[in-house]
């Protein structure tokens, strides 16, 4: 049997997006070329949406205003839900749904960008014995679905109860007073949610599709959009037989019919020495809630992020969400609920915030709203995805795409993207057998012997963009020559995340200016 992650079925050299590749893409669509289908929006539902409607055979042009990750998708918890909130809330459906989902990316299409995480739910004195036992059989319940999705044992292993020694040891920095131990559950993580957009969209460019940043949707319709070249400020149409708006919080901007509720998350970043020792995630009670937890979250890079609220987002939809104070004390509060070592707000390294797209329902809570994806069409025949989370983007591009095909009457394969390896995917023993340093082969996977190849060609690539980071050069140069990077905010604050720590950001700018100064000299 053929393994599904064999390098020989890992994306083609055709899966680079660079300047060049940009403008000669601009320039064919610009003269006239008519695409099957037209995404908007390179998030992790437009870049999947991209990938589904490429992979099918279809001809496909994606564009953003942005960047590749630049909204909703680049500040997420970095997590692959396995749905165990939603079992609790009573939406089976995509408790279900987000299992299956998890397990195709851990198990086929992503599994080096998505890693098993242990979390442990502290049992201190503001939790309960029946909250406690709720909790558990919550967490079995999990695993139950663990199961109907048919992910392994050794990919996700089993809930259990642990001794206050165990979980301190796991946690240290946990208050000890009081703790009669915890329970131990594990999701998927994902090394960077930006990352995993960046190898959506790469993919889909090895499938054929014209991959396009930096270029603003100014007005749909059901067979194209007008659009601007924001580098140049040209404006132009852009034909197609089938259009999808897959912008998220803006999704209304584009598209009449579509009503949302945005939700703001926030999460905090703290350095590693805040929390020293920490090898296990957090869950922790908010008070006055029923099932819902804030996240305490270890990093491969060493910082930490502690998320995360959910509070509706009035007025107008900012391109960047700003977190309040009130939320960055909200979580401070948090965790000295919990932990024996006072976290102040001169230890915040970083702050985050992003908005859900949530659909809109009168009364109640943007935090009881359902996370279950539509798909919506417009008078005008464009299709337009919402809702939905980030680990189940698949699904929702499948059920965008079918849409669109039934909607025009085009014809296709079916779709691909449950057994499609993304860009750098490999099996695990492939990965082991890499020359290239375990960080590397975490975010580029079997791509991380290209990257090393480059600092071959010039070895100051070897230096870390900043004193002490994990970050070096060659990652940088990487990104302007295969991911689309075109200014140093593409490369520190999403196809890297130093930029998520001002001070790094800052001292890495001289690193990204070099990498897209040698790119420059390099194209001539």
């Amino acid at each position: 049997m053929t393994d599904p992650l064999s390098p020989e079925k890992t994306p083609p050299p055709a899966s680079s997006l660079n300047a060049a590749r940009r403008v000669r893409d601009l320039a064919e669509l610009s003269g006239g070329a008519v695409v099957d289908v037209l995404v908007v929006g390179l998030g992790v539902t437009g870049a999947g949406v991209a990938l589904d409607a490429a992979s099918r055979g279809l001809s496909v042009a994606a564009i953003d205003a942005h960047d590749l990750a630049f909204g909703t998708s680049r500040w997420s918890s970095k997590l692959v839900h396995g749905g165990l909130r939603y079992l609790a809330s009573g939406q089976l459906g995509v408790a279900y749904e987000s299992a299956v989902e998890r397990g195709v990316l851990m198990g086929r299409t992503a599994p080096h960008l998505v890693r098993a995480q242990p979390f442990v739910l502290p049992l201190t004195p503001q939790v309960s014995g029946s909250a406690a036992a709720l909790a558990l059989a919550g967490m079995k319940a999990g695993d139950l679905l663990r199961l109907s999705a048919r992910t392994s044992r050794a990919t996700l292993p089993r809930p259990r109860r642990l001794s206050a020694v165990e979980t301190l040891r796991l946690a240290p920095a946990l208050r000890s007073y009081g703790l009669r131990g915890g329970l131990l559950s594990w999701d998927g993580q994902l090394v960077d949610d930006a990352r995993l957009v960046t190898a959506i969209a790469r993919t889909a460019a090895a499938h054929g599709a014209r991959v396009l940043t930096r270029c603003r949707a100014l007005a749909l319709s059901g067979d194209g959009a007008q659009v601007c070249d924001t580098l140049t400020g040209s404006e132009f149409p852009i034909r197609a037989r089938a259009v999808i708006n897959a912008t998220g919080v803006w999704a209304g901007q584009l598209a009449d019919g579509v009503r949302l509720r945005p939700s703001r998350g926030t999460h905090l970043v703290l350095r590693a020495e805040s929390l020293a020792g920490l090898s296990a995630g957090l869950h922790l009670p908010v008070p006055g809630s029923s099932g819902r937890f804030a996240l305490v979250l270890p990093q491969e890079d060493g910082r930490i992020y502690v998320g995360l609220t959910d509070e509706p987002s009035e007025g107008p939809i900012p391109d960047v969400p700003e977190p309040s104070e009130a939320e960055i004390g909200f979580l401070l509060d948090l965790l000295d609920s919990a932990l024996d070592i006072p976290i102040r707000r001169a230890d915040v390294a970083g702050a985050y915030a992003g908005l859900r797209p949530l659909l809109h329902r009168a009364g109640g809570s943007t935090a009881d709203l359902s996370r279950r994806h539509a798909v919506l069409i417009s008078k005008a025949g464009v299709v337009t995805i919402v809702g939905g989370k980030l680990t189940t983007y698949r699904r929702m591009a499948q059920d965008a795409v079918d849409a669109a095909l039934e909607r025009r009457g085009l014809t296709a394969g079916p779709c691909r993207t449950a057994r499609l390896p993304l860009a750098g995917a490999a099996s695990a023993e492939t990965l082991a057998r890499l020359t290239a340093p375990a960080h590397l082969v975490r975010r580029y996977g079997a791509e991380a012997a290209d990257v090393m190849a480059l600092a071959a060609e010039d070895p100051s690539l070897l230096e870390p963009v900043t004193p002490g980071s994990a970050t070096i050069a060659a990652e940088l140069a990487w990104a302007v020559r295969h991911e689309g990077a075109l200014d140093e905010a593409d490369l520190l604050d999403r196809r890297t995340r130093v930029g998520l720590v001002g001070a790094d950001r800052e001292a890495a700018l001289p690193a990204a200016r070099r990498a897209l100064g040698r790119s420059r000299t390099e194209s001539r």
